[in-house]
């Protein structure tokens, strides 16, 4: 059985001959700014960050316990040492250690300069000032070394990275203060089309709520991105040609939802065309065979399907790996597993399929998959209980109960 949405004049190209296209397409924009280390997380470092210091800065007991020096061991024998003070974290021992002694000390607490090593509180007994060490005590341990995480001038973070909550810890770490970032990626985008009522409307005969500006808000949601919703734009030839140019000139992207069909009242790539230029329209996959990417002026135009999920579909397989790009940080690769398939699948031959589905994994580390229901691309409430996709090749005619599937997980937690 053949996908008749597949049967096309001129053969479908294939998502990965898409995702070539776009790449030799766009290349990242210009532009820095310095932020402040609070305003920088998922930010795109422009330049590599040098240790102004070194991490540790100062030798540090690893643990709650007792410093002293190995010289006061005698053949692996148990010894006594005189308490000599306290090493406090933040709250450094005074003196000077004397042969004999041994200090008191607190995780993250300065190593006395005479002493090389520390022993964890709990292998020791205290008698007043006589502190007690057992037979064959390990020297030489549970002491950080000055550097030993990151030497002063060296790299701290490479760019281009997105920073994440531990970069930002890093960076503090080392007391840095503001770092230089990429400039935000301008983004506008808008749904098409007379049938779609704004929320807190009634809806009339015909009409629909808008749903896909509210998950393109989410799934644009990114701190390297600067995002303006232009609303609803109606079927009008020359009002969506003058939209277009306008936003060109003011966005590094346009996405749109809705229009790239071939309905009569589909004229998204026919106005693309008009005003800018059109790379490809359709691509072999399903759901969101009909997607457009082009160009207008400098600024890259995706037109993503009308249906809910295909949006969802081709915004993550399509348009998230160029903005990426776009942003000049580094493309990831989606992660794929293999489960076995506890549903029959329908499949017809034609397009790569992402269909979804709920992962699970058992207590030996084995991955399940079953269907999350209905698969229609209008079909916005199994999207909603699935946490994968289920990839299934241009080749494939269906999977029976029992096989083994590709799945694209949605997080890393199931």
């Amino acid at each position: 059985m053949i996908d008749a949405c597949s049967q096309e004049f001129k053969p479908l190209q294939s998502i990965d001959d898409a995702l070539d296209k776009i790449k030799a397409a766009i290349k990242p924009v210009d532009g820095t700014e310095k932020v402040m280390l609070n305003e920088a997380l998922g930010r795109i470092l422009a330049e590599p960050v040098l240790s102004p210091i070194n991490i540790p800065h100062d030798r540090n007991a690893a643990m709650d316990g007792y410093a002293f020096a190995s010289r006061d061991i005698i053949d692996g024998q148990a010894f006594t040492l005189t308490l000599a003070g306290v090493s406090w974290a933040g709250r450094p021992f005074a003196g000077r250690l004397q042969p004999g002694q041994c200090v008191r000390i607190f995780t993250g607490a300065v190593v006395p300069e005479q002493a090389d090593s520390v022993i964890m509180q709990e292998h020791v007994q205290a008698d007043g000032q006589a502190v007690h060490f057992p037979a064959n005590t390990q020297v030489r341990q549970n002491v950080r070394k000055i550097g030993e995480d990151v030497k002063q001038g060296a790299c701290l973070i490479a760019e281009p990275k997105q920073l994440t909550a531990v970069d930002l810890g890093l960076l503090a770490s080392a007391g840095v203060e503001q770092v230089i970032v990429k400039r935000r990626l301008k983004i506008a985008y808008f749904s098409t089309g007379d049938e779609l009522t704004a929320l807190g409307k009634p809806l009339e005969p015909g009409k629909i709520y808008d749903s896909n500006r509210a998950m393109l808000g989410g799934l644009l949601a990114d701190q390297s991105y600067s995002l303006t919703d232009l609303g609803v734009i109606a079927d009008n030839r020359q009002l969506l040609e003058d939209s277009f140019i306008k936003a060109s000139k003011d966005y590094d992207v346009i996405i749109t939802t809705g229009g790239a069909s071939v309905g009569e009242a589909d004229y998204v790539k026919e106005t693309l065309q008009s005003c800018g230029e059109v790379n490809f329209w359709k691509i072999a996959i399903k759901p969101g065979k009909p997607l457009a990417f082009g160009r207008i002026g400098q600024c890259c135009f995706f037109g993503l399907p009308g249906n809910p999920v295909a949006v969802a579909v081709t915004f993550q397989q399509v348009v998230a790996p160029a903005l990426r790009q776009l942003s000049g940080v580094a493309c990831l690769t989606a992660l794929r597993l293999t489960a076995i398939c506890t549903s029959a699948l329908k499949k017809s031959a034609g397009r790569k399929e992402y269909q979804r589905g709920i992962l699970s994994q058992d207590k030996n580390g084995e991955f399940f998959v079953a269907s999350a229901g209905q698969q229609g691309s209008h079909i916005l409430s199994s999207m909603s209980r699935s946490n994968c996709y289920i990839v299934l090749p241009e080749e494939s005619k269906g999977v029976q109960a029992g096989d083994k599937v590709t799945v694209e997980p949605f997080s890393l937690l199931l």
